[in-house]
């Protein structure tokens, strides 16, 4: 296939940029500091060694005024830092589905029937009330970081129930209100002034309601009064109007063709264990996630669309552990296999903290203590409540969140060997618990690694990006063809770009020695690069390749 004429392959600064993700309060807390959290004035301090990685865009997770139910994603002032100023250019966090409980305008909103920011978030009426007086919420949707409970909110002032999908404390905004809308606009528009490169829009498929709020239908099991909602409020009737206006008002030549944004998550690969509420598995394999993938490279090329590139955020487990094997063994190939296949796919980059040194899950031997998430207290709550009695279901449900819990992703960035992995002082405890493994898994022994055979996992991100940026014709912009789609464990594709020049990709997705056959019509000159050595790589140059445990191999074709 060849790339279609489109702007798909127009160089822009932003297709090619690598966008590092950090989560503030996990990423460095400040010598002196005693609270044992992150800060954004932390997060400056760190600035030199994003740019020593290869990163050109700071992503952080809200800096907002928040009281931090949600850690961050509860805002309660939309133009003051939690708690500092900072002086450089970043991608905004921008959370405008829904602000905190605690925001002047949900104040002004519930303090009376009549006030004028009332339909400012989204009130119902009970849809009924029973002969002991207890109002029934206005339809069934379950809260989405804790299912067990309702996403509609009794306020025992004003007699009416207000829409919290994640949280009580996180209600709603009415996108409906054209106020609301020009407001949101204000806000924008007061980032852009101060510097900001652009806008991470939080859930901002989430914005338009199906009107009339309808029943969801009944999917979950036994225990489950209130269910998913999603196909009432993901990707509503009104979410392209919507932003449509915010690139008017807003975004101008910002967008694609749509007039819209530049580029959403996909979340189809980070869903692949995801039947109907996140807490919870189901089954999946290399198959699964190479035809996902491969998907969404054609259809972007295809459609003159853009990727995100992506298999962890601050929502999502650590990747070596969920996709890989985290084990002492492997972790350190798997992390690498996975981030040759994300720097050699197209779209761009974003890398979350700890992502480019490996970090894996927290330990199952953790007790349930440790977990701080509100996801996570909750979905334990829910069991505790259902199964009390059940431990083989109390079991699972554990298993579930050694699995998938959110925490995995916030625990502290392991920089050093030191107490507390150099994330704050020795004699302060951090808000969250370490991961036992920083001694050896830390930015501080990988930077210095000295292996003269090997790569440590950061030195081969560095690498892995440096060689990008230089090959974006190929990797960034490049045409892509999957090879032996049915294979189910390896993932293999070529990269070529209008000039002609191709790249071989090849990942072994097992902790198995395979014999993979090339193609006919595919022959390699060398292979420059594999996650089990620095130097360039001996293997076959067509025909049959033996693949080690965990291998990813890069190939300049003939």
């Amino acid at each position: 296939m060849s790339t279609a004429k489109s702007s798909y392959a127009v160089p822009q600064w932003w297709k090619e940029a690598v966008i590092y993700q950090v989560y503030p309060s996990s990423f460095q807390s400040h010598p002196g500091a005693t609270s044992g959290w992150g800060s954004i004035k932390d997060l400056t301090s760190r600035l030199d060694y994003l740019k020593s990685l290869g990163i050109d865009i700071v992503w952080s997770s809200p800096i907002c005024k928040s009281p931090q139910a949600d850690m961050g994603y509860d805002i309660a002032d939309y133009k003051q830092i939690d708690p500092q100023k900072r002086d450089m250019k970043l991608m905004v966090d921008l959370v405008v589905n829904h602000t905190s409980n605690e925001h002047p305008w949900f104040l002004d909103s519930r303090s009376s029937r009549d006030n004028s920011k009332r339909d400012w978030y989204v009130w119902k009426k009970p849809k009924s009330v029973g002969a002991d007086g207890t109002p029934e919420p206005p339809s069934n949707w379950a809260r989405i970081l804790g299912e067990a409970n309702s996403a509609w909110n009794y306020d025992e002032t004003t007699g009416e129930y207000y829409l919290g999908l994640f949280t009580a404390e996180q209600p709603d905004l009415n996108w409906e209100n054209p106020v609301v809308r020009t407001t949101i606009w204000d806000v924008m528009h007061f980032w852009m002034q101060r510097g900001a490169a652009g806008f991470r829009m939080d859930v901002i498929n989430l914005i338009s309601k199906v009107p009339g709020y309808p029943d969801a239908d009944i999917v979950l099991g036994r225990g489950h009064k209130y269910q998913p909602g999603l196909k009432y409020f993901v990707n509503g009737p009104r979410l392209h109007e919507y932003l449509q206006e915010m690139h008017r008002e807003v975004l101008s030549n910002v967008g694609a063709n749509a007039g819209e944004l530049r580029m959403i998550f996909i979340f189809d690969v980070v869903d692949i264990d995801k039947p109907n509420v996140r807490m919870a598995l189901k089954p999946w394999d290399v198959k699964e996630m190479k035809s996902i993938i491969t998907h969404w490279q054609r259809v972007m090329i295809e459609n003159d669309g853009w990727n995100s590139i992506f298999i962890e955020n601050h929502d999502n487990p650590r990747s070596v552990t969920r996709y890989a094997d985290d084990s002492d063994q492997w972790r350190a190939t798997g992390a690498k296999l996975l981030a040759l296949m994300q720097t050699t796919l197209g779209g761009t980059l974003f890398v979350f903290q700890g992502e480019e040194i490996g970090m894996r899950n927290a330990p199952t031997s953790w007790p349930i203590e440790e977990f701080e998430d509100i996801e996570s207290i909750n979905y334990w709550k829910k069991c505790l409540d259902l199964y009390s009695e059940d431990k083989e279901q109390l079991a699972y449900g554990r298993k579930i969140i050694d699995m998938k819990a959110r925490d995995h992703s916030r625990t502290p960035m392991q920089w050093s060997p030191k107490e507390n992995a150099g994330f704050c002082d020795p004699n302060v405890k951090p808000w969250m618990r370490v991961i036992d493994d920083y001694k050896t898994v830390n930015v501080e022994a990988q930077m210095t690694a000295n292996d003269p055979t090997n790569l440590s996992v950061w030195q081969f991100w560095q690498r892995a990006l440096r060689d990008r940026k230089e090959r974006a014709e190929v990797f960034v912009y490049g045409d892509f063809d999957e090879l032996d789609p049915a294979d189910p464990k390896i993932y293999a594709y070529t990269r070529t770009s209008e000039s002609g020049e191709k790249w071989l990709v090849v990942l072994n997705f097992s902790g198995e020695e395979i014999q993979w056959t090339m193609p006919s019509g595919i022959e390699v000159e060398f292979w420059p690069c594999s996650n089990y050595t620095k130097q360039h790589v001996e293997k076959p140059k067509k025909s049959t390749i033996p693949l080690r445990p965990w291998e990813g191999i890069l190939g300049k074709c003939k």
